[in-house]
Protein backbone atom coordinates (compact mmCIF):
# COMPACT_ATOMS: atom_id res chain seq x y z
CA UNK A 1 0.00 0.00 0.00
CA UNK A 2 2.52 2.25 0.64
CA UNK A 3 4.34 1.47 -2.35
CA UNK A 4 1.32 2.10 -4.39
CA UNK A 5 1.19 5.99 -2.32
CA UNK A 6 4.92 6.69 -3.21
CA UNK A 7 3.99 5.98 -6.82
CA UNK A 8 1.11 7.97 -6.83
CA UNK A 9 3.33 11.06 -4.96
CA UNK A 10 6.05 10.51 -7.82
CA UNK A 11 3.34 10.90 -10.55
CA UNK A 12 1.21 13.61 -9.18
CA UNK A 13 4.98 15.94 -8.57
CA UNK A 14 5.98 15.35 -12.44
CA UNK A 15 2.38 16.02 -13.56
CA UNK A 16 2.67 19.08 -11.53
CA UNK A 17 6.09 20.59 -13.07
CA UNK A 18 4.71 19.76 -16.40
CA UNK A 19 1.77 21.75 -15.74
CA UNK A 20 4.18 24.74 -14.02
CA UNK A 21 6.11 24.70 -17.17
CA UNK A 22 3.09 24.65 -19.67
CA UNK A 23 1.79 27.58 -17.65
CA UNK A 24 5.46 29.31 -18.01
CA UNK A 25 5.19 29.38 -21.59
CA UNK A 26 1.99 30.88 -22.22
CA UNK A 27 2.15 33.73 -24.24
CA UNK A 28 -0.32 36.20 -22.85
CA UNK A 29 -2.66 37.45 -25.72
CA UNK A 30 -1.23 40.99 -25.44
CA UNK A 31 2.19 40.18 -26.54
CA UNK A 32 3.83 42.14 -29.54
CA UNK A 33 4.42 39.25 -32.15
CA UNK A 34 5.36 41.95 -34.47
CA UNK A 35 7.60 45.04 -34.99
CA UNK A 36 6.98 46.98 -38.02
CA UNK A 37 7.46 44.23 -40.68
CA UNK A 38 9.03 41.77 -38.77
CA UNK A 39 7.47 39.04 -37.10
CA UNK A 40 8.74 38.60 -33.40
CA UNK A 41 7.91 34.73 -32.03
CA UNK A 42 8.39 33.48 -28.39
CA UNK A 43 10.99 33.01 -27.23
CA UNK A 44 11.59 36.45 -28.11
CA UNK A 45 9.69 39.54 -27.53
CA UNK A 46 9.26 43.65 -27.58
CA UNK A 47 7.68 43.73 -24.02
CA UNK A 48 8.38 42.26 -20.24
CA UNK A 49 6.60 39.04 -19.59
CA UNK A 50 6.34 38.15 -23.34
CA UNK A 51 10.43 37.26 -23.59
CA UNK A 52 12.13 34.05 -22.13
CA UNK A 53 15.05 35.61 -20.91
CA UNK A 54 17.07 38.59 -21.53
CA UNK A 55 18.90 37.24 -24.25
CA UNK A 56 15.82 37.26 -26.18
CA UNK A 57 14.60 41.10 -26.11
CA UNK A 58 13.48 42.93 -28.93
CA UNK A 59 13.69 46.57 -29.04
CA UNK A 60 11.06 47.64 -30.74
CA UNK A 61 12.47 51.07 -32.15
CA UNK A 62 8.84 53.14 -33.24
CA UNK A 63 10.92 56.19 -34.15
CA UNK A 64 11.01 54.86 -37.62
CA UNK A 65 8.35 54.49 -39.64
CA UNK A 66 7.41 51.79 -40.02
CA UNK A 67 8.79 50.76 -36.79
CA UNK A 68 12.01 48.46 -36.73
CA UNK A 69 13.29 46.03 -34.37
CA UNK A 70 16.62 45.84 -32.21
CA UNK A 71 18.35 43.21 -30.64
CA UNK A 72 18.87 43.56 -26.80
CA UNK A 73 18.63 47.42 -26.76
CA UNK A 74 19.12 50.58 -29.25
CA UNK A 75 22.33 51.72 -28.20
CA UNK A 76 24.10 48.36 -29.61
CA UNK A 77 22.17 49.18 -33.03
CA UNK A 78 21.98 45.77 -33.91
CA UNK A 79 18.93 46.00 -36.27
CA UNK A 80 16.54 42.66 -36.62
CA UNK A 81 16.09 41.67 -40.67
CA UNK A 82 14.52 38.24 -39.82
CA UNK A 83 13.44 35.80 -37.13
CA UNK A 84 13.23 32.34 -37.24
CA UNK A 85 12.11 29.23 -35.54
CA UNK A 86 14.41 27.22 -36.83
CA UNK A 87 17.43 28.75 -34.65
CA UNK A 88 18.36 31.65 -37.42
CA UNK A 89 18.42 35.29 -36.70
CA UNK A 90 19.39 37.65 -39.52
CA UNK A 91 21.08 40.75 -38.99
CA UNK A 92 22.47 43.83 -40.29
CA UNK A 93 26.53 44.00 -39.37
CA UNK A 94 28.67 46.91 -40.75
CA UNK A 95 30.83 46.57 -43.87
CA UNK A 96 34.61 47.66 -43.42
CA UNK A 97 35.69 49.72 -46.44
CA UNK A 98 38.35 52.07 -47.81
CA UNK A 99 37.92 54.49 -50.94
CA UNK A 100 40.62 56.52 -52.61
CA UNK A 101 39.76 59.53 -54.72
CA UNK A 102 40.91 60.10 -58.37
CA UNK A 103 44.24 60.75 -57.59
CA UNK A 104 44.91 57.88 -55.13
CA UNK A 105 44.38 59.74 -51.99
CA UNK A 106 42.12 57.83 -48.95
CA UNK A 107 39.41 59.90 -48.59
CA UNK A 108 37.06 57.89 -46.46
CA UNK A 109 37.22 53.87 -44.55
CA UNK A 110 35.67 51.97 -41.89
CA UNK A 111 36.17 49.09 -40.16
CA UNK A 112 34.30 46.24 -39.45
CA UNK A 113 33.35 45.52 -35.58
CA UNK A 114 30.58 43.45 -33.79
CA UNK A 115 30.46 41.93 -30.19
CA UNK A 116 27.23 39.70 -29.21
CA UNK A 117 26.41 38.81 -25.59
CA UNK A 118 24.92 35.86 -26.99
CA UNK A 119 24.17 33.77 -30.26
CA UNK A 120 26.96 33.02 -32.35
CA UNK A 121 27.67 33.87 -35.98
CA UNK A 122 26.43 30.87 -38.05
CA UNK A 123 29.37 29.32 -39.86
CA UNK A 124 26.69 27.50 -41.91
CA UNK A 125 25.27 30.28 -43.31
CA UNK A 126 27.62 33.03 -43.34
CA UNK A 127 31.23 33.43 -45.55
CA UNK A 128 33.43 36.37 -45.16
CA UNK A 129 33.89 38.15 -48.12
CA UNK A 130 36.98 40.71 -50.02
CA UNK A 131 35.92 42.64 -52.69
CA UNK A 132 38.43 44.67 -54.36
CA UNK A 133 41.89 44.67 -56.61
CA UNK A 134 45.23 44.39 -55.13
CA UNK A 135 42.83 43.99 -51.61
CA UNK A 136 43.24 41.97 -48.21
CA UNK A 137 40.48 41.10 -46.34
CA UNK A 138 41.58 40.41 -42.47
CA UNK A 139 38.82 39.10 -40.26
CA UNK A 140 39.99 38.57 -35.92
CA UNK A 141 37.39 36.54 -34.20
CA UNK A 142 36.72 36.32 -30.82
CA UNK A 143 35.95 32.66 -29.46
CA UNK A 144 35.33 32.53 -26.14
CA UNK A 145 38.87 33.69 -24.77
CA UNK A 146 40.79 32.76 -27.70
CA UNK A 147 41.22 34.46 -30.96
CA UNK A 148 41.17 33.18 -34.50
CA UNK A 149 42.47 35.40 -37.59
CA UNK A 150 41.61 34.99 -41.34
CA UNK A 151 41.03 36.32 -44.45
CA UNK A 152 41.80 36.21 -48.15
CA UNK A 153 43.38 38.19 -50.64
CA UNK A 154 41.58 39.83 -54.36
CA UNK A 155 43.61 40.91 -57.22
CA UNK A 156 42.29 41.75 -60.78
CA UNK A 157 44.28 43.84 -63.87
CA UNK A 158 40.63 45.51 -64.53
CA UNK A 159 37.35 45.61 -64.00
CA UNK A 160 36.68 43.53 -67.26
CA UNK A 161 38.78 40.72 -66.11
CA UNK A 162 36.31 39.78 -62.51
CA UNK A 163 33.34 37.65 -63.38
CA UNK A 164 30.23 37.67 -61.79
CA UNK A 165 29.44 34.82 -59.35
CA UNK A 166 32.68 33.71 -58.89
CA UNK A 167 34.61 33.77 -55.71
CA UNK A 168 38.39 32.69 -57.08
CA UNK A 169 40.68 35.75 -55.73
CA UNK A 170 39.96 37.94 -59.06
CA UNK A 171 38.20 40.72 -57.82
CA UNK A 172 36.52 38.71 -54.92
CA UNK A 173 37.53 36.20 -52.83
CA UNK A 174 35.61 34.67 -49.74
CA UNK A 175 36.15 32.11 -46.82
CA UNK A 176 34.85 30.10 -43.83
CA UNK A 177 34.91 31.22 -40.67
CA UNK A 178 34.86 28.38 -37.71
CA UNK A 179 32.20 28.01 -34.57
CA UNK A 180 31.35 30.18 -31.83
CA UNK A 181 32.28 33.76 -32.91
CA UNK A 182 30.78 36.10 -30.32
CA UNK A 183 32.73 39.21 -31.77
CA UNK A 184 35.09 40.01 -34.63
CA UNK A 185 36.69 42.93 -36.81
CA UNK A 186 37.09 43.19 -39.65
CA UNK A 187 39.13 45.16 -42.10
CA UNK A 188 40.35 45.93 -45.87
CA UNK A 189 44.09 46.24 -46.52
CA UNK A 190 44.97 47.94 -50.30
CA UNK A 191 46.99 49.93 -51.72
CA UNK A 192 46.37 53.27 -53.97
CA UNK A 193 47.47 52.48 -56.98
CA UNK A 194 44.67 50.18 -58.35
CA UNK A 195 42.17 52.14 -57.61
CA UNK A 196 43.92 55.24 -59.54
CA UNK A 197 44.64 53.50 -62.62
CA UNK A 198 41.22 51.45 -62.67
CA UNK A 199 38.73 53.53 -61.69
CA UNK A 200 37.61 51.29 -58.65
CA UNK A 201 37.31 54.05 -55.43
CA UNK A 202 36.88 51.60 -52.78
CA UNK A 203 37.71 47.93 -51.64
CA UNK A 204 35.69 45.92 -48.65
CA UNK A 205 35.21 43.32 -46.09
CA UNK A 206 32.38 42.02 -44.74
CA UNK A 207 30.63 38.93 -42.89
CA UNK A 208 28.04 38.10 -45.14
CA UNK A 209 24.99 35.76 -45.39
CA UNK A 210 26.21 33.53 -48.16
CA UNK A 211 22.69 32.77 -49.63
CA UNK A 212 21.89 36.73 -50.14
CA UNK A 213 24.70 37.92 -51.68
CA UNK A 214 26.11 37.09 -54.99
CA UNK A 215 29.51 38.74 -56.29
CA UNK A 216 28.58 40.99 -59.33
CA UNK A 217 31.38 43.12 -60.98
CA UNK A 218 28.81 46.02 -60.73
CA UNK A 219 29.66 45.92 -56.79
CA UNK A 220 32.86 47.91 -57.18
CA UNK A 221 30.38 50.68 -57.49
CA UNK A 222 26.88 49.67 -55.73
CA UNK A 223 28.78 49.25 -52.36
CA UNK A 224 29.79 52.62 -52.00
CA UNK A 225 26.40 53.42 -50.83
CA UNK A 226 26.12 50.34 -48.75
CA UNK A 227 27.21 50.35 -44.98
CA UNK A 228 25.66 46.82 -43.83
CA UNK A 229 24.96 43.95 -45.42
CA UNK A 230 22.46 40.59 -43.77
CA UNK A 231 24.61 38.47 -41.15
CA UNK A 232 23.15 35.63 -40.18
CA UNK A 233 23.21 34.44 -35.75
CA UNK A 234 22.61 30.91 -34.48
CA UNK A 235 20.56 31.42 -31.13
CA UNK A 236 19.41 28.72 -29.31
CA UNK A 237 17.95 28.10 -25.41
CA UNK A 238 20.12 27.99 -22.35
CA UNK A 239 23.61 26.85 -21.93
CA UNK A 240 22.62 23.35 -21.12
CA UNK A 241 22.09 20.19 -23.14
CA UNK A 242 18.74 18.32 -24.28
CA UNK A 243 20.04 15.37 -21.64
CA UNK A 244 20.73 18.09 -18.70
CA UNK A 245 17.69 20.62 -19.68
CA UNK A 246 15.10 17.97 -19.17
CA UNK A 247 16.69 17.10 -15.96
CA UNK A 248 14.67 20.57 -14.54
CA UNK A 249 10.98 20.48 -16.03
CA UNK A 250 10.08 23.99 -14.56
CA UNK A 251 12.83 25.91 -17.08
CA UNK A 252 12.86 23.01 -19.89
CA UNK A 253 11.53 25.67 -22.85
CA UNK A 254 10.38 22.30 -24.68
CA UNK A 255 6.69 22.31 -24.93
CA UNK A 256 4.54 19.43 -25.71
CA UNK A 257 4.60 17.22 -29.05
CA UNK A 258 7.96 18.83 -29.83
CA UNK A 259 11.21 17.29 -29.74
CA UNK A 260 14.76 18.98 -28.46
CA UNK A 261 17.66 19.17 -30.15
CA UNK A 262 21.31 20.10 -29.32
CA UNK A 263 22.52 23.48 -30.78
CA UNK A 264 26.12 23.03 -33.07
CA UNK A 265 27.58 26.23 -32.82
CA UNK A 266 27.62 27.24 -29.13
CA UNK A 267 25.85 25.96 -26.07
CA UNK A 268 21.87 25.57 -25.32
CA UNK A 269 19.33 23.26 -27.42
CA UNK A 270 16.72 24.17 -29.94
CA UNK A 271 12.59 22.72 -29.65
CA UNK A 272 11.15 21.66 -32.57
CA UNK A 273 7.48 20.28 -33.61
CA UNK A 274 7.11 16.28 -34.12
CA UNK A 275 6.68 15.40 -37.53
CA UNK A 276 2.86 15.82 -37.91
CA UNK A 277 2.99 19.23 -36.20
CA UNK A 278 3.35 22.33 -36.97
CA UNK A 279 3.84 25.77 -34.82
CA UNK A 280 5.77 26.80 -32.01
CA UNK A 281 7.55 24.57 -29.80
CA UNK A 282 8.15 27.15 -26.87
CA UNK A 283 4.85 27.79 -25.52
CA UNK A 284 2.10 25.85 -24.74
CA UNK A 285 -0.31 24.73 -27.22
CA UNK A 286 2.03 25.75 -29.69
CA UNK A 287 2.84 22.85 -31.66
CA UNK A 288 -0.73 21.90 -33.65
CA UNK A 289 -1.65 18.75 -35.63
CA UNK A 290 -1.37 19.18 -38.78
CA UNK A 291 -4.48 17.30 -41.15
CA UNK A 292 -3.16 15.84 -43.77
CA UNK A 293 -6.33 14.94 -44.74
CA UNK A 294 -7.33 17.93 -45.85
CA UNK A 295 -4.75 18.81 -47.92
CA UNK A 296 -3.81 15.89 -50.74
CA UNK A 297 -0.48 16.81 -51.38
CA UNK A 298 0.37 15.70 -47.58
CA UNK A 299 -1.17 12.58 -47.58
CA UNK A 300 -1.05 9.24 -49.96
CA UNK A 301 -4.44 7.76 -49.87
CA UNK A 302 -6.41 6.69 -52.82
CA UNK A 303 -10.07 6.74 -51.48
CA UNK A 304 -10.34 7.21 -47.40
CA UNK A 305 -8.10 9.48 -45.66
CA UNK A 306 -8.35 9.34 -41.59
CA UNK A 307 -6.40 11.77 -39.52
CA UNK A 308 -4.89 11.08 -36.58
CA UNK A 309 -2.91 12.97 -34.55
CA UNK A 310 0.37 13.84 -36.03
CA UNK A 311 -0.03 11.40 -38.46
CA UNK A 312 -3.00 10.15 -40.68
CA UNK A 313 -4.45 6.51 -42.57
CA UNK A 314 -5.23 5.34 -45.82
CA UNK A 315 -8.56 2.75 -45.79
CA UNK A 316 -10.69 1.04 -48.88
CA UNK A 317 -14.32 2.04 -48.53
CA UNK A 318 -16.50 -1.30 -47.31
CA UNK A 319 -13.51 -3.32 -46.55
CA UNK A 320 -15.86 -6.65 -46.77
CA UNK A 321 -16.05 -6.20 -51.04
CA UNK A 322 -12.29 -3.79 -51.47
CA UNK A 323 -8.99 -5.27 -50.21
CA UNK A 324 -5.49 -3.15 -50.59
CA UNK A 325 -3.63 -0.79 -48.23
CA UNK A 326 -5.24 2.37 -50.15
CA UNK A 327 -2.37 4.44 -50.66
CA UNK A 328 -0.94 5.91 -53.60
CA UNK A 329 2.71 4.63 -53.19
CA UNK A 330 1.14 0.95 -52.61
CA UNK A 331 -1.22 -1.25 -53.68
CA UNK A 332 -4.25 1.07 -53.58
CA UNK A 333 -7.70 -0.52 -53.39
CA UNK A 334 -8.91 -2.93 -55.72
CA UNK A 335 -12.10 -5.00 -55.83
CA UNK A 336 -12.47 -7.94 -53.63
CA UNK A 337 -14.09 -10.32 -56.46
CA UNK A 338 -14.01 -13.36 -55.17
CA UNK A 339 -16.45 -11.86 -52.19
CA UNK A 340 -18.24 -10.42 -54.72
CA UNK A 341 -18.88 -13.80 -56.33
CA UNK A 342 -19.20 -15.84 -53.06
CA UNK A 343 -22.38 -13.14 -52.74
CA UNK A 344 -24.07 -13.39 -55.84
CA UNK A 345 -23.53 -17.14 -55.80
CA UNK A 346 -25.51 -17.34 -52.04
CA UNK A 347 -28.37 -14.63 -53.47
CA UNK A 348 -29.19 -17.02 -56.56
CA UNK A 349 -29.63 -19.72 -54.24
CA UNK A 350 -31.89 -18.05 -52.25
CA UNK A 351 -34.22 -16.98 -55.25
CA UNK A 352 -34.46 -20.50 -56.29
CA UNK A 353 -35.34 -21.38 -53.06
CA UNK A 354 -38.33 -19.04 -53.24
CA UNK A 355 -39.45 -20.24 -56.45
CA UNK A 356 -40.34 -23.69 -55.69
CA UNK A 357 -40.96 -25.54 -53.12
CA UNK A 358 -37.67 -27.30 -52.31
CA UNK A 359 -36.95 -30.88 -50.89
CA UNK A 360 -35.28 -32.03 -48.23
CA UNK A 361 -32.40 -32.83 -50.69
CA UNK A 362 -32.38 -29.57 -52.22
CA UNK A 363 -32.05 -27.79 -49.42
CA UNK A 364 -29.40 -30.03 -47.89
CA UNK A 365 -27.33 -29.69 -51.35
CA UNK A 366 -27.78 -25.67 -50.96
CA UNK A 367 -26.13 -26.07 -47.24
CA UNK A 368 -23.29 -27.87 -48.43
CA UNK A 369 -22.89 -25.60 -51.44
CA UNK A 370 -22.84 -21.79 -49.43
CA UNK A 371 -20.40 -24.14 -46.80
CA UNK A 372 -17.79 -24.50 -49.84
CA UNK A 373 -18.31 -21.42 -51.02
CA UNK A 374 -17.96 -19.99 -47.50
CA UNK A 375 -14.14 -21.66 -47.59
CA UNK A 376 -13.03 -20.13 -51.09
Amino acid sequence: MDSSRDNTKVVLVAWFLVMISAMSQTIHPSCQNKCGSVSIPYPFGTTEDCYLNSNFYVACNTSHKPPKPFLWDLTKNIEILEVSLNGHLRIKSPVAYVCYDEKGVLVDSGNSYLTLQAFPFSYTQNKFIGIGCDTLSTINATIGKNYSTGGCFSLCSSVESSTNGSWFGIGCCQTSIPKNILAYQARVLSSDFRHRDMNIPCSYSLLVEEESFKFSTDDFIKLQKRRTAPTVLDWAVGNQTCEEAKKNLTTYACQENSVCIDSDNGPGYLCRCLEGYVGNAYFHGGCQDIDECANPSLNDCSDICINLPGSYNCSCPNTKRYQGDGRKGGSGCFSNLQHVVNEVVIVYCFVLLHAFEPTTSDVLQLSVSRYYIGKI
